[in-house]
C-alpha cells in the first residue's frame, strides 16, 4: 500500500498581533481572564492589505521554493473566511505562486472542518495516482464584533501542506472517525460580515462531535487512545483543547484532572497561545507547534481532532516520519511569530472595522505587511493581488 500524508509543512500568520492585556485594560476586566480563563496571551490581527489569500500564498511559498510546481495537480484551500461567493480564493493563490495551468484549483467550506477535509481528498487524489503531489492550505481570518464575548479569541494564521506518497514528515495512517450533526452552535450568515454564535453550547457541540468521531474511529479499528504518542485539536482557545482532551480520556476509560490534559497538550498550544483562533488552520498549528517543541516524535502516533461548528469532527492518526525534523522550519515560524508588530487598542479598532468598498470604482490599498504578497487595490468590484 502506498504511504500517503504530509511531506512538507509552513505557516504565515500576520504584521500585527493584539497582546490581550491591553484588550482586557480597554475592556475593564481582570486580563487573567484571558491568560488563565481562555488560554491566551495575543492575537494576530492582519494589516489592511493582508487577508485568507495573502496568508495562504505566504504560507506555500517556502515550499514552492524547497519543492518546485512539478506534479502539483491539485490545490484545495479551506477557509470560513472566503472573499467571494463564487470564485475560489485558490485561484488567487494558483496565479501568485505561479503554479501551471494544470492544476486544478478548489475552496472547500466547513467551519472549522475543512482544513482536515482537504487533507484527506488530498490522499484520495494520490492514492489513485501516486505521481500527484496536492497542495493544500488552511488559511483564516477569524473575527468577532467589537466588545462582544468572542473578541479576545479572534486570530489569524494560514498552513500549508504539501501532501504526496512516500511523506517526510508524517504518514496517514488507518481509518479516520467522523461525526455529523445538524447544529447552531456558530454560523455566518452572508449578510454579516461577523459571526453568531451560541460559546456555551459551542463547547457542548464540540465535546459531542469529538466523542462521536473518537468512538467512530474506534469502531473501524483505529489505535487505542494509550497508543498515542501526543494529541491535537482544534482550538478555538487552548483551553477549549484541554477540555476536549480530558473529554476523551474519560471515554477511553481513563481520568486526569484540568490540569493534566493541559500539561499533555502544552507543546501543542504554544504558537495557538500567541496566534488566537485561525478556524481551519488552528489544528496544524497545534501539529506544527508539536513538531517544533517535542524533542523526538520519530516513529510514533499522533491523534488529530478536527472540529469544525454546525457540526462535523473527525479523528485520524499520523504517524511521524523518522528524519521527520530535518524539514521543519522551527526558527522561521518562531520569528514570524515574534516579529510581529503589537498594535494598541486604538489602531486595532480602526483596522477592525475596515471593509471592502462596494461601488465599484478604484481603490488603492497602503502598503502595511511585511509579508511577500498584498492585496493592492480595489477595482471595478475585484480585488487586486501583488507580490511585494
Amino acid at each position: 500500500m502506498t504511504r500517503i500524508g504530509i511531506h512538507d509543512i509552513a505557516m504565515a500568520t500576520t504584521k500585527y498581533r493584539l497582546d490581550l492585556p491591553l484588550l482586557a485594560e480597554a475592556q475593564g476586566i481582570d486580563p487573567e481572564k484571558y491568560r488563565i480563563g481562555i488560554g491566551q496571551d495575543a492575537m494576530s490581527f492582519p494589516a489592511a492589505d493582508e487577508d485568507v489569500v495573502t496568508l495562504a500564498a505566504a504560507a506555500a511559498q517556502p515550499i514552492i521554493e524547497r519543492h518546485g510546481v512539478e506534479g502539483i495537480r491539485t490545490v484545495l484551500l479551506a477557509t470560513e473566511t472566503g472573499i467571494d461567493q463564487s470564485k475560489a480564493a485558490a485561484v488567487y493563490v494558483h496565479a501568485l505562486l505561479g503554479l501551471p495551468h494544470s492544476a486544478r484549483a478548489v475552496e472547500l467550506k466547513q467551519a472549522c472542518y475543512s482544513g482536515t477535509a482537504a487533507l484527506q481528498m488530498a490522499a484520495g487524489l494520490i492514492a489513485r495516482d501516486p505521481r500527484q503531489r496536492v497542495l493544500v492550505i488552511a488559511t483564516d481570518v477569524a473575527k468577532y464584533d467589537l466588545d462582544s464575548s468572542g473578541e479576545s479569541t479572534q486570530g489569524a494564521a494560514a498552513v500549508a501542506m504539501l501532501v504526496s506518497a512516500d511523506p517526510a514528515i508524517a504518514v496517514l495512517e488507518g481509518p479516520s472517525g467522523v461525526h455529523t450533526n445538524d447544529v447552531m452552535d456558530f454560523w455566518r450568515p452572508n449578510y454579516r460580515v461577523t459571526p453568531l454564535v451560541d460559546g456555551k453550547y459551542s463547547v457542548r457541540a464540540y465535546l459531542r462531535a469529538a466523542e462521536g468521531a473518537w468512538l467512530d474511529y474506534r469502531a473501524l479499528g483505529g489505535a487505542a487512545f494509550e497508543d498515542f504518542a501526543a494529541h491535537c485539536y482544534h482550538s478555538p482557545f487552548t483551553k477549549m483543547t484541554a477540555k476536549a482532551h480530558k473529554h476523551l480520556i474519560g471515554v477511553s476509560g481513563g481520568q486526569a484532572t484540568p490540569a493534566e490534559a493541559e500539561a499533555a497538550l502544552a507543546d501543542t498550544a504554544v504558537y495557538n497561545r500567541a496566534i488566537g483562533n485561525s478556524y481551519t488552520a488552528s489544528l496544524y498549528l497545534g501539529l506544527l507547534s508539536l513538531l517544533d517543541q517535542r524533542d523526538d516524535l520519530a516513529g510514533e502516533l499522533v491523534g488529530m481532532l478536527s472540529y469544525g461548528s454546525g457540526a462535523v469532527a473527525e479523528f485520524f492518526a499520523l504517524r511521524v516520519v523518522e528524519g521527520y525534523r530535518e524539514h521543519l522550519r522551527t526558527e522561521r515560524t518562531r520569528a514570524q511569530i515574534t516579529r510581529r508588530e503589537p498594535l494598541d487598542v486604538a489602531h486595532y479598532r480602526e483596522l477592525h472595522e475596515l471593509r471592502q468598498p462596494s461601488d465599484g470604482g478604484d481603490h488603492a490599498v497602503p502598503v502595511d505587511t511585511a509579508g511577500p504578497f498584498r492585496l493592492a487595490e480595489y477595482s471595478g468590484h475585484q480585488r487586486v493581488y501583488r507580490s511585494r
